[in-house]
């Protein structure tokens, strides 16, 4: 699905209109959002909407949390899709259960460092916690998401 189809389908929800006064913007440039853009034909009707723009700057600086971040804005969490093939599947296994098993360790530690002097957790800690937790969560269901695709499935002969 194409950007300017996942916003016309959101806006379609509540009406362009009342999307477009709840964001304090003109309808026309909501339906410009909405229409098909391309950067090649000067005559095409849509605008760079602003899912384009987070795409560009995610690709532009590779930084991942700005999507992290709307995810969780929307009450979930950024997985990345598994990889495609790999190269030696019991090794792989293996090293994605030893960075499971690492970044839980490292969720611990940061829990016992923030404990440690003062036998409580303070919002500057608590947001580290937080940051290790996310990228746990992050680990653990792309390894999941893995498995359950069958990447790590017996093969045949073994």
């Amino acid at each position: 699905m194409e950007s300017y189809e996942v916003l016309r389908e959101a806006a379609d929800k509540v009406g362009v209109k009342a999307l477009a006064a709840e964001l304090k913007l003109s309808t026309a440039l909501v339906y410009k959002w909405c229409e098909e853009s391309d950067p090649n034909d000067p005559d095409a009707s849509g605008a760079k909407n602003p899912l384009d723009r987070v795409r560009e700057i995610v690709r532009v600086t590779g930084h991942i949390p700005v999507i992290a971040w709307l995810c969780q804005q929307a009450g979930g969490f950024f997985v990345f899709n598994p990889t495609a093939g790999f190269k030696d599947i019991d090794a792989d296994l293996l090293q994605s259960t030893q960075q499971l098993v690492q970044g839980f360790s490292e969720l611990l530690n940061e829990v016992s460092r923030a404990v440690a002097d003062d036998g409580a957790i303070s919002d500057k800690e608590s947001k580290r916690i937080r940051t290790e937790w996310e990228q746990l969560k992050t680990m653990a269901e792309s390894f999941v998401v893995t498995c359950e695709a069958g990447r790590y499935a017996p093969r045949k002969g073994k």
